[in-house]
């Protein structure tokens, strides 16, 4: 009876007018940046936190939620039609849903696509009701040396599943770490490293730090192609899935949606590794495997499920726990923090609204995605063919007034510059800025109950092995880092860099 009353609760908040138009506004956007490549949910979503400030917290958060499960869905239709991933995550279903295409049959690629993210969308959001809550109640019985090792878990983590270098992904998180010392000390109220500016008193701005390392950076390295290439689209006959199709495609769905639920709660990007995982799976079960690569439904079924499970159940973490899975959910962190609200277990209980009307929201917007990309594929193609240079000068300055705006200071422009030029660097030597970013969110909370463990077991830093709880999870931490650096798992780290950088 509580689950129904949460989720009457849930619905009432979803479909408030404000909110319902705003679900509207994410999914639209959300379809748009997953479409459109070279910009991306993270991107997007880092240059409007500055917008949704003058918003109900609610509001704010089911719009920045539909646009990451929106770009999901969205990065599956250029991949399907023309070869041209919107989403990393969307890269595998290429393979054979652009194979379809070839044949004929993109129409019935993209119909299956969109109920197998439909259905996993709807599944991965009933868990996420289910077992967040439960989770929420466990974790309330936690201490400081709970929460740092469960940080220090996050890290290594994400760390361990980030593509490219492991040294590399390191060297980001420790920077990471040192950005979010900057400004006065928490309990001594010290200056730390603001070389003397007063603007850093507070610490470097989020908003400036993300818009330039995700967008600005982003910008600056899709302006190094100097070519516009023509996008043609081949003629779709038909949506419609003989049975066949459908028989095919039914156990790969169930299963993408299972596999997908599990890794989106990992951190370090669980939608990428999941979609990945997923088509691993069905090509290695499949009698036939040939077919795979060639048109096999089942390998645009299971990985589009996939992926679209693990963008709902990566609210997990954040919800319940505070801990973000991946950059994006960093970012909708910190959007939590600067509406004044504090992540943890404590936020379904203190802001019930919050929490089930996200939970609502995403159904709602689900059934909005199947309406917005199957009917409008035409006009998602035509977004195609506008030209960078028109889109970028617009970016630019639609991120310019939007961190200057917070407030009204000149100071975070320049950080954003700054920022935008290391990560442009960053990507040149082949370092991924998003342990970066997940560093600088966690690195104030991993000092805070560091700092209040020692405090408790008066200096003695035994204190994380001594309480069970948090010495499995340091166990956790040492063995996922001792599992990365195998010399098989670190090369297809490295290669799957390689090819996406490519």
């Amino acid at each position: 009876m509580d689950l129904l009353a949460n989720l009457a609760l849930g619905f009432s908040t979803a479909l408030s007018p404000e909110n319902l138009l705003f679900c509207f506004v994410g999914c639209l956007l959300g379809t748009l940046v997953g479409v459109l490549p070279g910009i991306g949910p993270t991107a997007t979503i880092a240059m409007l936190l500055p917008l949704t400030f003058s918003f109900e917290p609610v509001t704010a958060l089911i719009m920045l939620a539909g646009i990451y499960y929106g770009a999901q869905y969205g990065g599956s239709t250029t991949a399907i039609l023309v070869n041209v991933p919107g989403e990393t995550s969307s890269a595998v279903t290429a393979l054979d849903g652009y194979a379809m295409t070839l044949k004929g049959r993109g129409g019935q690629a993209l119909a299956v696509a969109a109920i197998g993210s439909f259905i996993a969308g709807c599944i991965g959001t009933l868990i996420l009701g289910l077992f967040a809550p439960p989770l929420a109640a466990v974790a309330l019985n936690f201490g400081p040396p709970e929460y740092f090792s469960l940080i220090v878990l996050g890290l290594i983590s994400s760390t361990a599943l980030a593509r490219g270098s492991l040294l590399n992904a390191l060297c980001m998180i420790v920077t990471g770490l040192l950005l979010g010392l900057v400004g006065l000390d928490m309990y001594t109220a010290a200056r730390r490293f603001t070389l003397g500016q007063l603007e850093l008193y507070n610490g470097i701005s989020f908003v400036a730090l993300s818009i330039g390392l995700f967008g600005i950076s982003e910008i600056l390295r899709n302006l190094e192609s100097k070519t516009e290439s023509e996008v043609k689209v081949r003629e779709i006959k038909g949506f419609m899935l003989s049975k066949e199709d459908m028989k095919r495609s039914i156990a790969p769905i169930l299963r993408g949606t299972a596999l997908g639920s599990a890794l989106g709660i990992l951190p370090g990007g669980g939608h990428i590794l999941a979609s990945f995982a997923s088509y691993t799976f069905e090509k290695k079960i499949s009698k036939t495997p040939k077919r795979f690569g060639a048109g096999a439904i089942e390998g645009v079924a299971g990985p589009e499920s996939a992926n679209n499970a693990a963008a709902q159940t990566s609210f997990i973490p954040l919800l319940t726990l505070g801990i973000p899975a991946h950059p994006i959910m960093a970012l909708i962190l910190g959007a939590l923090i600067i509406q004044g609200i504090a992540p943890g277990p404590k936020v379904i209980e203190t802001e019930p609204a919050l929490f089930w009307g996200i939970v609502a929201s995403m159904w709602i917007g689900n059934l909005m995605l199947v309406v917005l990309n199957l009917p409008l594929v035409g006009m998602w193609m035509k977004l195609l063919k506008i030209p960078y240079s028109i889109m970028f000068p617009s970016i630019i300055a639609f991120s310019v007034i939007g961190t200057y705006s917070i407030d009204m200071n000149a100071f975070h422009v320049y950080e954003m510059a700054i920022f935008g030029a290391l990560g442009y660097l960053f990507m040149k030597l082949w370092c991924e800025p998003a342990p970066l970013l997940l560093g600088f969110v966690l690195g104030p909370m991993l000092e805070e109950h560091f700092r209040r463990a020692m405090i408790l077991s008066r200096g003695d830093p035994t204190i994380f092995f001594s309480r069970p709880i948090s010495a499995v999870l340091l166990v956790i931490a040492v063995s996922i880092m001792v599992f990365a650096i195998l010399p098989s798992i670190r090369r297809k780290r490295e290669e799957i860099f390689v090819e996406d950088a490519d």
